[in-house]
């Protein structure tokens, strides 16, 4: 078996229930969720365990959750002695991953994103951005398409390059559906517009990076260990002022996952751990190479599964 990558998941994997049979099987994963709320001044976990739904897939809230959902399982899972030779997340995820590679504490991270959470859904008023999901594009094209909108005066740019044939596209709600037209008449598949409560990762979100800033100045990030590979670059990162650069920057710019999953399978990475709610990077990551071996990892059925194809793998 060659190296081991663990990926963790970004926004739109929660679930109501997420993180509860780990809460009720492992009673350090109360400790967890409780410290969790205790930093946020709310409980985090009762909108985790029961919802409501809507109130839960809010930016601010989902993005906490997910963090703490995924920790849970982390944590659980690292009492099995199997540890990564790199991390990666997407978006969101990524703050996850630098959490797992201790570049920064629960409490810290789970603080962070709920702020950051905020500060995304304020950048932009309601309703005057979106996302939508092309698929069946070369990125370049897609690319000559966002930069033709754009210079007519509706921003629009690449948020998430997920796999091949699959990118998020992101900007004003004009600029987004003129984009998607263009895309439809030369060639795309379809066209699928997303649910979101903003324009993630494009130049809309500028606005919200001066107020991370000031949040991540707060904080406490450590160099990290194993290396993660960031989202706005595809590159390793380990150093600390690297790590804060690229976060801010991530903001605004487009989650190059494809890239960082190439990167990885570059460096000898031929197992890749999902670890948190859903399996959809799972699903990603089997697009962009059939040949590397994934597993998702959130509860402790999954957790116990996972082990048990490890051990038999390494063999």
């Amino acid at each position: 078996m060659g190296k081991i990558a663990f990926v963790f998941p970004g926004q739109g994997s929660q679930a109501v229930g997420m993180g509860k049979s780990l809460a009720e099987d492992y009673e350090e994963i109360g400790g967890l969720f409780a410290a969790a709320d205790r930093k946020l001044g709310f409980s985090l976990s009762e909108l985790m365990f029961n919802g409501p739904e809507e109130k839960l897939t809010l930016t601010m809230n989902a993005q906490p959750a997910i963090l703490a959902a995924s920790i849970a399982a982390l944590k659980i899972f690292e009492k099995e002695g199997i540890t990564p030779d790199f991390v990666a997340g997407h978006s969101l995820g990524e703050y996850t991953a630098l959490t797992a590679a201790k570049a920064l504490t629960f409490e810290d991270a789970v603080y962070v994103v709920h702020k950051r959470g905020q500060f995304m859904e304020q950048a932009v008023p309601a309703g005057e951005g979106t996302m939508a999901a092309v698929l069946g594009m070369d990125r370049e094209l897609l690319q000559e398409i966002a930069e033709t909108v754009t210079a007519s005066g509706e921003a629009v740019g690449l948020a998430n390059l997920n796999c091949p044939g699959q990118i998020v596209i992101s900007g004003t709600r004009n600029g987004v559906a003129q984009a998607g037209e263009l895309a439809k008449e030369k060639g795309a598949k379809r066209v699928l517009p997303l649910n979101v409560s903003g324009p993630f990762h494009s130049s809309l979100m500028k606005p919200a990076t001066e107020q991370l800033e000031k949040v991540l100045d707060e904080v406490e990030v450590k160099d990290c260990e194993p290396p993660l590979i960031a989202n706005v670059d595809a590159q390793a990162v380990v150093q600390a002022a690297d790590i804060r650069k690229k976060l801010l920057q991530q903001l605004y710019s487009p989650v190059l996952w494809e890239d960082s999953v190439e990167a990885l399978i570059e460096a000898g990475v031929d197992t890749f751990i999902e670890i948190g709610p859903g399996k959809v990077l799972s699903g990603l990551i089997k697009k962009i190479n059939r040949q590397v071996t994934t597993y998702a990892v959130q509860d402790a059925a999954s957790i116990q599964e996972t082990v048990k194809a490890l051990k038999e793998a390494a063999q």
